[in-house]
């Protein structure tokens, strides 16, 4: 456990010094943030909205939400020096110390997207709170749903992880990360919320996406921050995303295991 976390400390402050590629990240929030709400605001100037199950003061709350945690949130962020080590072989290196594999590069993801989430979210929220109506973030209700929030993005957050290893994990089957791993990818993007929050889904999809792991880890808190899953629904839901943290990160660790067991090191 003191070398997990010495893994996370060390990828966690490395991380912190590319401030620069914060500050371009930052501005790549804003420009996809403001190209979203705009085509929603022209969506719901354009008729009749009150059938829309999410007022247009929520969505785009949700929407800047999503760009300030756009590094945390999203599933198909791809470590690369973990699938290039798997494509040429240097993963032999990693088994020969005496750390748990699995665990090791878990840390590691996490530590990344701690940090690079810490270099952006807060100026992303601090200007969106004060742009002019209807550009703004909205404030949380209450304390009670912030800390709801809270306690949900921080959830997500090892879910995202533990989705994100299975993947990377695949890897050492196909020596590939494209083709069904990219499809895999967008598709769990698009049902995670990323694109559309899901309560705008047609009910098909929406029934689909519900069974999912995926809403857990965007559309999940967002909406419980603003105010769309009350706090007596989240709890459910909280609860929902323990299980599937435990059960993603325990097939995470199962597939990694045989992986090892049976690894053909590539290269010379």
């Amino acid at each position: 456990m003191k070398a997990i976390r010495s893994i996370f400390r060390l990828n966690f402050l490395n991380d912190l010094q590319y401030r620069s590629q914060a500050l371009a990240g930052i501005a790549t929030q804003f420009f996809f943030g403001f190209v979203f709400i705009m085509v929603y605001v022209a969506f719901y100037e354009s008729g009749n909205t009150d059938k829309v199950p999410m007022p247009l003061t929520q969505l785009v709350s949700y929407l800047w939400l999503n760009q300030a945690f756009f590094s945390l949130i999203y599933i198909w962020t791809k470590e690369k020096d973990l699938i290039s080590m798997i494509k040429n072989g240097n993963v032999a290196y990693e088994l020969v110390r005496p750390i748990n594999f699995y665990f090791k590069w878990y840390a590691t993801m996490i530590a990344k997207r701690v940090s690079r989430v810490l270099l952006r979210f807060f100026p992303v929220l601090l200007i969106a709170y004060f742009l002019p109506k209807p550009f703004n973030l909205m404030l949380p209700s209450n304390l009670e749903t912030f800390l709801i929030f809270l306690l949900s993005l921080v959830l997500s957050t090892f879910l995202v992880v533990a989705i994100s290893m299975v993947l990377h994990m695949i890897t050492f089957f196909t020596l590939n990360e494209k083709g069904v791993l990219e499809i895999f990818m967008s598709v769990s993007e698009i049902l995670a919320g990323g694109t559309i929050p899901l309560v705008m889904f047609p009910t098909f999809l929406y029934k689909i996406a519900y069974v999912l792991p995926f809403r857990y880890t965007c559309d999940l808190p967002f909406r419980i921050y603003t105010g769309n899953i009350s706090i007596s629904n989240a709890t459910p839901d909280i609860i929902g995303s323990f299980i599937w943290i435990i059960v993603v990160t325990l097939i995470g660790y199962l597939l990694t295991r045989k992986a090892l067991k049976k690894a053909v090191i590539q290269g010379g």
